[in-house]
């Protein structure tokens, strides 16, 4: 029997592994092929980064909140 026969069989008997095997293939080729392209296409001018003291403690503060009530309810 053919492969390709054999292939669809087994997709028409489990297309659920069949599903998982195509989004598993994607998830390995993305990153492999999409990400080196897209570092190919550097920025002319670099983003400075901020002064730390211009940065916002906001997002700290609710972050050690947030673990706080998580850490309590527990």
């Amino acid at each position: 029997m053919a492969v390709m026969e054999k292939l669809k069989i087994f997709i028409v008997q489990e297309p659920v592994v069949a599903a998982s095997c195509l989004i598993a293939g994607f998830g390995l080729f993305l990153p492999a092929v999409v990400r080196p392209i897209l570092d190919s296409y550097k920025a002319a001018n670099e983003v400075p980064q901020p002064a730390l003291s211009d940065v916002s403690t906001n997002g700290v503060f609710f972050f050690s909140v947030s673990l706080s009530f998580f850490f309590s309810a527990l």
